[in-house]
Order: structure tokens, then sequence, then C-alpha cells
């Protein structure tokens, strides 16, 4: 079966940017929408951004948008996400997730392979 691995995370500070990457072992992947979810402890996993298997499609949630960037580059077999102006409200592990074709894009359920999570902290 395919993993997905996600790095880039790290301690920045507010204002700071980071991009994380995740990796799909298997090529096969670059046929599926992606999509990128956070955890914040004691919360349900947050959908953040989500992406079609062309890359011609980005979705966001209200609380990034114009903020974080979703792309992938297909000859890698890997889903980036950009972020910018990073606030203190966006620590939280990230992951990256295999979409299910035909389901929506903001719930957890609607993905079927996840990777290990990627932290990031960003202090105030």
């Amino acid at each position: 079966q395919g993993q997905l691995v996600e790095s880039g995370g790290g301690l920045v500070q507010a204002g700071d940017s980071l991009r994380l990457s995740c990796v799909a072992s298997d090529p096969a992947f670059s046929v599926y929408g992606m999509g990128w979810f956070r955890h914040f402890p004691g919360k349900e996993r947050e959908f953040v951004a989500g992406i079609n298997f062309s890359g011609a499609n980005t979705y966001y949630a209200d609380a990034v948008k114009e903020r974080f960037t979703i792309s992938r580059d297909k000859a890698k077999n890997t889903v980036y996400l950009q972020m910018t102006s990073l606030k203190p409200e966006d620590t939280a592990v990230y992951y990256c997730a295999r979409h299910i074709y035909s389901r929506d894009w903001n719930e957890a359920r609607d993905y079927d392979y996840w990777g290990q999570g990627t932290q990031v902290t960003v202090s105030s």
C-alpha cells in the first residue's frame, strides 16, 4: 500500500512562512486529489486545503484563504502547502491525505490514506 510522508513543520514566529511537503510512495497517488488537514488537541481534524488530481482546482478553508497555497508536483509525487503570515492559532499537527474521488473536500471521512503528520508551532 502507498504511504504519505509529511515534512517541513517546525517552530516559527508569527508572520513567518513555512512550506509543508507530502510525498507519496506510490506514483498511483498522482491520479487522486489530495488534501491537507490540521488537528488541534481535543478537536476533530479540520480541513485546510484540497487540490484535484490535475492541480487545476483548489479548495481552502476560510481561515487560511489568501494565506495558504496548495500545489502539487506530479513528477515528484509531492503535494505542498505553502503557509504565509502564520498566526499562533495555526499551531497544530498538519496531515496530508488522499481524497476519495467524487466526495466532498472538507470532511476527514472523504479521505482514505493519511500521513503521520508534521507539527507546526507558531509563537507570538
